[in-house]
Parts: C-alpha cells; sequence; structure tokens
C-alpha cells in the first residue's frame, strides 16, 4: 500500500485547517490531493441518507425531483426527495416568508423535528431552529420574521436577514437574530399559536383546569401577557384571519368529531372579546379541517368516510362570515374530500381524498373539478393510516400548490403551479 504523508511539501496539502464553528466543519480556503483542489465540492457531506449536526444556519443541497404526473401529465416538484422525514407547516398557518423568496417546513435530518427554509430559487435547504426549539414556527405576514416559544420564552427570529447572511457565506451564531419579547407564565403550556394581522399581538391556546382551556394575548410591543377567552372544551388549531385585525378561529379539539367544531373569538378595537361557533352542526356531521380563504370567508369539509355522515351534507363547503351564506363546493366517491384550500379572491378551491389525490374546484363549480395530481397516499384507503395528510396551501399569489406526499419516500413536501 502506497504511504502517504501529511506535510506542507507533500501532494496531499491542506491549504486550511478544518474550522468548527455553527456551521459544522468547513475548510478555511482549499483542499488539495494529488495536485487538484476539491474545496469547491461543498455538499458532499451532505448526502441524502445522512443525519446533519443540529447546527443553526447550516446549508443542505438540493434535493428537488420533478417529474410528470402519470395520471394527468402535470409537472410535480418534489421539493424533498430524503428518507428523512419532511412536512410543511400545517395548514392554517403561513408557508411562504412575506417575501416569496423561501418556504418553512419541518425536518428531522438533524436528529430530531426542526425549522428549515427552502430557496424557492435554488431549493437549498437553510437550517433556521437548534437545539431545544420547538418545530412550531409562525411567520410573519408581511414582516420577514419567525415566531417561536422555546421554555418559557416568545422569541422572534430575524428570518430574513438570517437567510440573506447565510447564503452570503457569513457564519451566523442564533443569538445574534433571536430577540425575546415576552416571558410566560411558568403555569402556561403554549399549544399552537395565531398572529395578528396586524402583527401586534400573538395568541396562543393553553390548558386550565377541569378539560377548559383559554385563549392567552401576547402583546409583542410590550410583552404583556393576558388571558382573554376560557371556554370548557380543549382548543385546537388557534389561527388568525390572516386579511383582518382581531379575528381568531379555533376548534373544540376531541381527537375525533366534535359537538361543534368551529368557533370565532372577535376582538374589537376596545379589546373587548366576544366568541360564537360558526356553522352549527348537527348528529349528522363531522366537520374538519377549517381555514381562512379570504378576510370575510372560511372553508371546511363535512366528512363523508362513513356510511352514517354520507346520509346528510358532506363535502367541501365555505361559510361567508358575514351572512353566513353557504356555499357547496362538491364531493368525492369512496370516502370523500378530507382537507381544503383556496385562494383568497375566491376562485378556486382545492380539495385532496385519501387515497392522495388532488382536485382543482372552480368557486361553487364542484361539477367542473379538474384531477390536478394523484397517488400521494398510495395505500389509504381512510384517513386513519401513517401515510401523509396532505394539509395542502394554496401560496399568497395564488401560483403555488403546496402539499405533503408519500409517493416517494413516508413524507416529503411537493409543490406544483396552479393554472
Amino acid at each position: 500500500m502506497k504511504k502517504i504523508t501529511s506535510t506542507l511539501s507533500s501532494k496531499l496539502c491542506w491549504l486550511g485547517l478544518i474550522m468548527m464553528g455553527p456551521l459544522g466543519a468547513h475548510h478555511a480556503s482549499g483542499q488539495w490531493v494529488e495536485g487538484l483542489d476539491y474545496s469547491s465540492r461543498a455538499n458532499v457531506d451532505k448526502t441524502f441518507d445522512m443525519i446533519g449536526e443540529n447546527a443553526f444556519g447550516q446549508h443542505f443541497p438540493s434535493e428537488h425531483f420533478t417529474f410528470e404526473d402519470e395520471v394527468t401529465g402535470k409537472t410535480v416538484i418534489a421539493l424533498t426527495s430524503s428518507r428523512h422525514n419532511n412536512s410543511k407547516i400545517y395548514q392554517t398557518h403561513p408557508q411562504w416568508t412575506p417575501d416569496g423568496r423561501s418556504i418553512v417546513f419541518r425536518s428531522d435530518r438533524s436528529g430530531k423535528g426542526l425549522a428549515y427554509a427552502l430557496s424557492m430559487e435554488d431549493y437549498s435547504i437553510t437550517q433556521i431552529s437548534s437545539g431545544d426549539d420547538g418545530s412550531d414556527f409562525h411567520l410573519g405576514w408581511n414582516k420577514n420574521l419567525a415566531y417561536h416559544i422555546r421554555n418559557d420564552s416568545l422569541i422572534i427570529l430575524d428570518l430574513g436577514r438570517l437567510l440573506e447572511e447565510t447564503h452570503a457565506g457569513k457564519q451566523v451564531t442564533k443569538a445574534d437574530y433571536e430577540q425575546i419579547v415576552a416571558i410566560l407564565p411558568a403555569h402556561f403550556q403554549p399549544n399552537g399559536m395565531a398572529l395578528d394581522h396586524n402583527e401586534k399581538y400573538l395568541y396562543f391556546s393553553t390548558r386550565v383546569e377541569d378539560g377548559h382551556s383559554s385563549i392567552v394575548q401576547v402583546e409583542l410591543s410590550s410583552g404583556a401577557v393576558e388571558e382573554i377567552l376560557e371556554v370548557p372544551f380543549r382548543i385546537g388549531h388557534l389561527q388568525a384571519n390572516p386579511y383582518k385585525e382581531g379575528e381568531l378561529m379555533y376548534c373544540w379539539e376531541t381527537g375525533g368529531d366534535a359537538p361543534q367544531r368551529m368557533w370565532m373569538a372577535s376582538i374589537n378595537e376596545s379589546r373587548e372579546v366576544s366568541n360564537r361557533p360558526l356553522f352549527a352542526e348537527t348528529d349528522g356531521t363531522w366537520i374538519t379541517h377549517e381555514v381562512f380563504l379570504g378576510p370575510d370567508h372560511i372553508g371546511f369539509n363535512s366528512m363523508g368516510h362513513l356510511d352514517r355522515l354520507q346520509q346528510g351534507p358532506n363535502g367541501i363547503y365555505s361559510l361567508n362570515l358575514r351572512t353566513d351564506e353557504l356555499v357547496f363546493h362538491g364531493q368525492q366517491d369512496g370516502g370523500g374530500y378530507w382537507h381544503t384550500a383556496g385562494t383568497s379572491d375566491l376562485q378556486w378551491i382545492v380539495g385532496d381524498t385519501f387515497n392522495g389525490d388532488l382536485y382543482l374546484i372552480p368557486f361553487g363549480k364542484p361539477e367542473a373539478a379538474q384531477l390536478l395530481t394523484t397517488g400521494h397516499r398510495l395505500s389509504s384507503k381512510s384517513p386513519f393510516s401513517r401515510e401523509a395528510h396532505s394539509h395542502h396551501s394554496i401560496s399568497p399569489d395564488g401560483k403555488w400548490l403546496l402539499f405533503n406526499s408519500s409517493l416517494l419516500t413516508a413524507s416529503d413536501i411537493m409543490m406544483m403551479r396552479l393554472e
């Protein structure tokens, strides 16, 4: 075996010492072997099957893979394709940064579920949380910020500056991009977050005694924390109206069917809170996956996956919050639609089925539903399987559909143009 020595005069010459920092191992200048410089090959230690270090600000190369749907012929972009578990943020929250340049998602590629930003320009991935950060990040509606809770602290991450500087090659330290805006009382156990349209207030729910829950308000400018509403059930899926100040929608969470799923809390200019149910339910309805469609409308699904649920109205509906006008957007066979998303101009609705087919529906014209893409839950006939839940979202400009898929691996993020 040929003996290789490592000196300044040998053919194997390290021009830069290996440095350890927030971005992990890298080379200060170049790595020469047998007269060739290999330092430009920066991604060889970030292959798809390796678990990266839990390092804030580190980069991963693009994993995107473009293919044509075998049934519809439409182009689908798999944004992730590794064996890691990747999933989009829940459908009630923003997915894109306000400038539209990045998508934020969750992944276990660094050993636990953390937040990552994926560039819409080159599909590269940047880790934006680390350590004890949770995966529950809420992006700003208008500012390139991300809000999250670590232990008892509500933190704002300057996401826009972080992404700009990491992509420019700067080594970053998390503390330089974070601001603690409030310390939460120790007895609170925050569950979910909602950011008001004006980004002056952030809300979360917390459990209280006897099965009750409350909604807590944080004034971001002062850090003042206040409980504003208590209800005698478990609150789930808290979300703020992205288009109008002072409106929160939340659900009565049971893990299944609820006596009355959807609720609206409204906060007036005097910070007085009123509370009301949305869409009065009967024993024959199972409502799920409510989302805001625009400033005055919500969309939701009335489940049809059981025989008893098919006796009454079921499928995708929209509700006018001001007039209570209800519009039906259709239903599919084999259990029906499951999740709902729509464009803010009320032109289009997107629904998915339990076997992972996604349909584009002209608003209020279910007979004109168009199949977009298929097979993203290949073995599923019901909601109760381990395959990915679509939880699809439409970009604010109405041009992109983002969804979870189990077509390639157990859980990937995919995207396609809406035309």
